[in-house]
Protein backbone atom coordinates (compact mmCIF):
# COMPACT_ATOMS: atom_id res chain seq x y z
CA UNK A 1 0.00 0.00 0.00
CA UNK A 2 1.04 3.36 -0.73
CA UNK A 3 1.35 5.70 2.32
CA UNK A 4 0.31 9.50 1.59
CA UNK A 5 2.66 11.92 1.15
CA UNK A 6 2.75 14.68 3.51
CA UNK A 7 2.68 18.67 1.92
CA UNK A 8 2.90 21.28 3.98
CA UNK A 9 0.61 24.94 2.85
CA UNK A 10 1.75 28.00 4.03
CA UNK A 11 -1.11 30.37 2.70
CA UNK A 12 -3.73 32.91 4.44
CA UNK A 13 -6.71 32.94 1.76
CA UNK A 14 -8.64 30.20 2.71
CA UNK A 15 -9.82 29.98 -0.97
CA UNK A 16 -6.52 29.43 -2.04
CA UNK A 17 -6.47 26.65 0.68
CA UNK A 18 -10.05 25.18 -1.03
CA UNK A 19 -8.55 25.66 -4.83
CA UNK A 20 -5.28 23.81 -3.70
CA UNK A 21 -7.23 20.98 -2.02
CA UNK A 22 -9.25 20.49 -4.82
CA UNK A 23 -6.47 20.41 -7.31
CA UNK A 24 -4.45 17.85 -5.44
CA UNK A 25 -6.96 15.57 -4.89
CA UNK A 26 -6.69 14.77 -9.15
CA UNK A 27 -2.85 14.09 -8.14
CA UNK A 28 -1.47 10.28 -9.00
CA UNK A 29 -0.28 10.10 -5.69
CA UNK A 30 -2.33 10.31 -2.49
CA UNK A 31 -1.72 13.87 -0.85
CA UNK A 32 -1.99 14.48 2.38
CA UNK A 33 -2.35 18.48 2.81
CA UNK A 34 -1.80 20.07 6.27
CA UNK A 35 -2.27 24.03 5.76
CA UNK A 36 -1.56 26.72 8.21
CA UNK A 37 -2.43 30.71 7.71
CA UNK A 38 0.39 32.57 8.73
CA UNK A 39 4.75 32.44 9.44
CA UNK A 40 4.19 31.40 12.89
CA UNK A 41 2.33 28.31 12.83
CA UNK A 42 4.21 27.47 9.91
CA UNK A 43 7.46 27.70 12.19
CA UNK A 44 5.81 25.45 14.80
CA UNK A 45 4.35 22.90 12.35
CA UNK A 46 7.94 22.69 10.86
CA UNK A 47 9.35 22.32 14.42
CA UNK A 48 6.59 20.15 15.60
CA UNK A 49 6.25 22.86 18.64
CA UNK A 50 2.90 23.17 20.62
CA UNK A 51 -0.40 21.82 18.86
CA UNK A 52 2.09 20.44 16.38
CA UNK A 53 4.28 18.19 18.27
CA UNK A 54 2.59 15.42 16.72
CA UNK A 55 2.62 16.13 13.16
CA UNK A 56 4.87 14.56 10.19
CA UNK A 57 7.66 15.98 8.96
CA UNK A 58 6.54 17.43 5.40
CA UNK A 59 8.24 16.07 1.83
CA UNK A 60 7.60 19.49 0.71
CA UNK A 61 6.02 22.83 1.30
CA UNK A 62 4.15 25.17 -0.92
CA UNK A 63 4.82 28.94 0.63
CA UNK A 64 2.84 31.84 -0.11
CA UNK A 65 4.81 35.20 0.40
CA UNK A 66 2.20 37.59 1.39
CA UNK A 67 1.12 36.27 4.92
CA UNK A 68 0.18 38.15 8.35
CA UNK A 69 2.85 38.42 11.10
CA UNK A 70 5.68 36.47 9.85
CA UNK A 71 6.01 36.55 6.09
CA UNK A 72 6.58 34.16 3.66
CA UNK A 73 10.31 35.58 3.13
CA UNK A 74 10.94 35.14 6.68
CA UNK A 75 9.61 31.46 6.60
CA UNK A 76 12.13 30.56 4.08
CA UNK A 77 14.97 31.93 5.65
CA UNK A 78 14.35 30.19 8.80
CA UNK A 79 13.50 26.91 6.97
CA UNK A 80 16.85 27.68 4.63
CA UNK A 81 19.18 27.95 7.69
CA UNK A 82 17.66 25.61 10.47
CA UNK A 83 19.63 22.00 9.59
CA UNK A 84 16.49 19.75 10.43
CA UNK A 85 14.84 21.58 7.63
CA UNK A 86 16.96 23.12 5.04
CA UNK A 87 16.16 19.37 2.86
CA UNK A 88 12.46 20.01 2.65
CA UNK A 89 12.02 21.30 -1.22
CA UNK A 90 9.71 24.79 -0.47
CA UNK A 91 7.92 26.11 -3.35
CA UNK A 92 6.97 29.58 -3.27
CA UNK A 93 3.40 29.61 -4.92
CA UNK A 94 2.54 33.44 -4.53
CA UNK A 95 0.55 36.13 -6.44
CA UNK A 96 4.06 38.37 -6.52
CA UNK A 97 5.37 38.43 -9.74
CA UNK A 98 7.90 41.15 -9.27
CA UNK A 99 11.41 40.29 -10.30
CA UNK A 100 12.82 41.42 -6.30
CA UNK A 101 11.05 38.67 -5.28
CA UNK A 102 11.86 36.30 -7.53
CA UNK A 103 15.53 37.03 -6.69
CA UNK A 104 15.63 37.57 -3.04
CA UNK A 105 13.68 33.79 -2.75
CA UNK A 106 16.12 32.13 -4.72
CA UNK A 107 18.87 33.78 -2.79
CA UNK A 108 17.46 32.67 0.59
CA UNK A 109 17.06 29.06 -1.05
CA UNK A 110 13.67 28.67 -2.22
CA UNK A 111 13.67 25.44 -4.99
CA UNK A 112 11.56 27.61 -7.07
CA UNK A 113 9.34 30.38 -7.55
CA UNK A 114 6.09 30.06 -9.33
CA UNK A 115 3.64 32.88 -9.60
CA UNK A 116 0.23 31.98 -9.33
CA UNK A 117 -2.04 31.71 -12.45
CA UNK A 118 -4.85 33.78 -12.28
CA UNK A 119 -7.50 31.15 -14.69
CA UNK A 120 -8.52 28.27 -13.00
CA UNK A 121 -7.62 25.61 -16.43
CA UNK A 122 -4.07 27.59 -15.86
CA UNK A 123 -3.91 27.20 -11.88
CA UNK A 124 -4.91 23.01 -12.47
CA UNK A 125 -1.97 22.92 -15.03
CA UNK A 126 0.38 24.48 -13.06
CA UNK A 127 -0.48 22.48 -9.48
CA UNK A 128 -0.78 19.40 -12.10
CA UNK A 129 3.02 20.66 -13.44
CA UNK A 130 4.02 20.70 -9.65
CA UNK A 131 3.48 17.14 -9.31
CA UNK A 132 4.90 15.85 -12.36
CA UNK A 133 8.06 17.29 -11.28
CA UNK A 134 8.61 17.57 -7.61
CA UNK A 135 7.04 13.93 -7.11
CA UNK A 136 7.42 11.99 -10.11
CA UNK A 137 11.09 12.87 -11.73
CA UNK A 138 12.83 14.64 -8.82
CA UNK A 139 13.89 11.81 -6.13
CA UNK A 140 13.07 13.38 -2.61
CA UNK A 141 14.40 12.38 0.86
CA UNK A 142 12.04 10.49 3.01
CA UNK A 143 10.29 8.56 0.16
CA UNK A 144 11.57 5.22 -0.88
CA UNK A 145 10.66 4.66 -5.29
CA UNK A 146 9.59 2.07 -6.80
CA UNK A 147 9.58 0.87 -10.62
CA UNK A 148 7.57 3.75 -13.06
CA UNK A 149 7.65 7.04 -10.12
CA UNK A 150 5.52 4.99 -7.68
CA UNK A 151 6.96 5.26 -4.33
CA UNK A 152 5.72 4.86 -0.26
CA UNK A 153 6.77 6.97 2.31
CA UNK A 154 9.46 5.49 4.95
Amino acid sequence: MINPVEILLVEDDPADVDLIRETIGDWRIVPNLHAVEDGRNALAFLRREGPYAEVPRPVMIFLDLNLPGIDGRQVLAEIKTDHDLRQIPVVVFTTSQEEEDIERCYSLGANCFISKPVGLAEYTRVVKGIEDFWLTIVRLPGLKYRRHSQYRVQ
